[in-house]
């Protein structure tokens, strides 16, 4: 426990005055993408003044995106399904994972914008395969067994709603529904094991170069259902070509820019979702498996237009365990242990670290 703790401590810690967000192909069922609003003509329907969603020199919204995610060799270790106090010396099969990897496909689209209210529906689909350097046949643990055959996948939908109150004031409100398993399109998984997630954020637009809002979101971003302070801000120097985009304790990056169309950034995000073994969860007598799949990408990134509207988006990094531990879950519901409970686990799992890489192509907004 406290090294999560410590790994959250640590990454707030790293960004310091650097609190803001990068819309990126990765994005996790809260990522407010600020950039999402970009460019749309209001018009002059009403006399009153609104602050815009976005400032200048922020990196432009992706409305779909088509990505491969790749990370490189590592070691996982599996306990047998039990009860255990986080942190316990448990027994442990450990196998080496030579890779993991996996398309994404998010879109998000505006369906509504006016100068007083912009409301966005998106969906995402997340495929991770396992490739184990052990036989099927020599696999003794169950859900390591179940994830070599089987990968691991999100789908969901979302929304996300920017509603200005005046020229400086806003408010944020983002809503996602998680389906997050190792379920095939042959055999799906029900939707009573679908998790949901939601921010509030209220905010203030300074100026051109800078905005910035707090909040509270339900997240599952590091596996497990947590609730969270957050922290959105996003500036540009007026004078040079750096800037920051960053959602706390989510994500943070540094921009610089070459050029309008050229953009580079370091910085991290963290990554996760709370997965139910199907096979495995059918001999639990009524009780749902779950990996709480957490983990934190450092990363260099870089994106910049291909022709129009077309942009490519590559990055590189190393992939820090957060979770892998499983709970077992009566009926299907959730609970609530967030970082100080003591419920118990009924895995303790770990993965060793890898680089990763990931490359997308985007259509961005005009």
């Amino acid at each position: 426990m406290s090294y999560r703790i410590l790994l959250l401590l640590s990454a707030w810690m790293s960004c310091g005055w650097l609190s803001a967000q990068t819309p990126d192909s990765t994005a996790q069922e809260n990522d407010l993408d600020f950039g999402e609003f970009d460019d749309f003509d209001f018009g002059d329907v009403e006399v009153k003044t609104y602050c815009s969603s976005k400032i200048i020199g922020i990196s432009p919204q992706q409305l779909i995106s088509l990505g491969y995610d790749f990370q490189g060799s590592y070691d996982a270790s599996f306990s047998a399904i039990g009860s255990f106090e986080d942190g316990a010396e448990v027994p442990q099969e450990t196998y080496q994972i030579n890779s993991t990897q996996g398309v994404r496909l998010v879109a998000n689209i505006p369906v509504y914008s006016r100068n007083s209210l912009v409301v966005q529906l998106g969906a995402n689909i997340w495929d991770m395969q396992y490739q184990f350097d052990e036989p099927d046949d020599e696999i003794n643990n169950q859900v390591a067994r179940s994830i070599n055959e089987n990968g691991l996948r999100t789908a969901g939908l979302n929304t996300t709603v920017f509603k200005p109150l005046d020229e400086t004031r806003f408010l944020l409100f983002q809503g996602s529904a998680d389906l997050s398993g190792d379920y095939t399109l042959d055999n799906m998984q029900s939707l009573e094991y679908l998790r949901y997630s939601a921010a509030a954020l209220f905010g203030w637009r300074k100026s051109d170069y800078f905005q910035w809002a707090v909040g509270l979101s339900r997240t599952y971003r590091v596996g497990e259902m947590n609730y969270i302070p957050v922290v959105l801000l996003n500036w540009t120097a007026k004078d040079s070509p750096w800037g920051v985009e960053c959602l706390l304790p989510a994500r943070a990056h540094v921009r610089y820019s070459l050029s309008p169309r050229n953009m580079l950034f370091a910085g991290f995000e963290l990554e996760g979702q709370s997965y139910r073994i199907n096979g495995v969860s059918e001999t639990l007598n009524n009780q749902s498996l779950e990996i709480r799949r957490g983990e934190m990408r450092w990363r260099a990134m870089w994106q910049r237009q291909l022709t129009g509207f077309v942009w490519l988006q590559a990055q590189a990094g190393y992939r820090i365990n957060w979770s892998y531990n499983a709970d077992t879950l009566p009926g299907g519901g959730e609970f609530f242990r967030g970082f100080f409970g003591n419920q118990e686990y009924a895995m303790l799992n770990s993965l060793t670290n890898p680089f990763y890489a990931n490359i997308s192509i985007n259509l961005v907004s005009p």
